[in-house]
């Protein structure tokens, strides 16, 4: 299951986090959001104890949605050792996502 990432958890889940770190910046009314939701939580499954993935919804957390200039959603930013790596913008497929993964372990 998806990591739910928040203004809380942020710095110690994400940007500490030993582990690469797969990020998807969602909302709960984006319909393009609402089709990858079950394309991260397999992802989620897939790489568990590889990556971490996990959702962060940016109405709950606009600071770091702004700090991280996501403008449209949902956006994926893959983080390693606290800084990004890559991004992803759009509804993607699932091979896309994984080929930035594997390249992130």
């Amino acid at each position: 299951m998806a990591h739910k990432f928040t203004d809380e958890n942020f710095e110690e889940e994400v940007l500490k986090s030993q582990v690469p770190v797969m990020v998807d910046f969602y909302a709960d009314w984006c319909g393009p959001c609402k089709m990858m939701a079950p394309v991260v939580e397999e992802l989620a499954t897939d790489y568990e104890g590889t990556i971490k993935v996990g959702k962060l919804n940016v109405d709950e957390a606009p600071g770091i949605s702004s700090k991280y200039r996501v403008m449209s959603i949902p956006t994926l930013l893959f983080i390693k050792d606290g800084q990004v790596v890559d991004t992803v913008i759009g509804a993607v497929p699932k091979s896309q996502l994984t080929d930035k993964i594997e390249k992130l372990k």
